[in-house]
């Protein structure tokens, strides 16, 4: 079954992630410009990506798409702390942020069980 990925809700908000840590790599200090920006950059973009590339599949290599896009969440999730840590961003930009890396999480999870 080929899913419209532009449709699904869980590749909307992770756009939205997308862009936000877009914006928020624009204030980082330059030396991180190869290093932890540039992890934050691809690990935001495979996100989506990987949902719209399994879309195309069956349910069952589309599950397997969502797991990829689910563990590099949890891999952006753990360098946005990084990211805190180091003071990169205030404490507000960091909940929002998280807050919507893990509410992509649960309706990830829960759009996964549905293709089972």
């Amino acid at each position: 079954m080929c899913h419209n990925y532009k449709n699904l809700k869980i590749w909307q908000l992770v756009i939205e992630i997308t862009n936000d840590i877009s914006d928020i790599l624009l204030e980082f200090p330059r030396h991180e410009i190869y290093d932890l920006s540039s992890q934050l950059s691809r690990y935001s973009v495979s996100i989506p990506s990987n949902i719209a590339e399994g879309s195309s599949r069956t349910d069952k290599s589309f599950s397997h798409f969502i797991d990829i896009s689910l563990g590099s969440s949890f891999e952006l999730i753990t360098q946005h702390i990084v990211t805190k840590h180091r003071k990169y961003i205030n404490e507000e930009t960091y909940k929002t942020l998280e807050n919507k890396i893990e509410e992509f999480q649960r309706m990830t999870m829960g759009f996964q069980n549905g293709l089972k």
